[in-house]
């Protein structure tokens, strides 16, 4: 059992993750020699290996979205709606840059799934400069890519918002 200073200490350490921005802590160097923009590639013909804390992150996020897919789809969530979406999918995000151990190759790929993934919380919440609707479009559409180019075991995404 936790006490008192420990949950407030993990509230905290929380809270501040989640205040600083979910692309800080996605901020690792994945530069490229070709000073190109990255792209989501296949690791030689086959999908990017994956742990249980990265499939238990996706599966939630997944999840978190497709609960929301009915009303979305029928044009009744009001934008202000969107925000506890967006930040179940940051919280899920936050989960899975803490935990997950992946390889330097394998992770720079995942960021790219995660920056689309954290874009699109984002745009739920009104920091994107698009409509909240949109972010959950990208987020969609970021699930779909998530299972093109990683190996996750009876994973689904979500079908498109639109």
């Amino acid at each position: 059992m936790l006490t008192r200073w420990q949950k407030m200490a993990a509230i905290l350490t929380a809270a501040a993750l989640l205040n600083v921005g979910v692309e800080m802590a996605l901020a690792h160097d994945h530069a490229h020699d070709e000073g190109g923009a990255a792209q989501l590639t296949l690791n030689n013909g086959k999908k990017w290996a994956t742990d249980d804390k990265l499939r238990l992150g996706m599966n939630r996020i997944r999840d978190a979205l497709a609960a929301e897919l009915p009303a979305i789809r029928a044009g009744k969530i009001a934008a202000e709606q969107y925000r506890p979406l967006a930040q179940k999918v940051k919280e899920h995000v936050a989960f899975m840059v803490q935990n997950c151990k992946l390889d330097r190759d394998t992770d720079a790929m995942l960021h790219l799934v995660l920056a689309d993934i954290t874009a699109g919380a984002d745009a739920m919440t009104g920091q994107g400069g698009s409509e909240a609707r949109k972010g959950a479009e990208k987020i969609a559409h970021a699930l779909d890519n998530y299972g093109a180019y990683f190996y996750h075991p009876g994973w689904h995404g979500v079908k498109p918002v639109y």
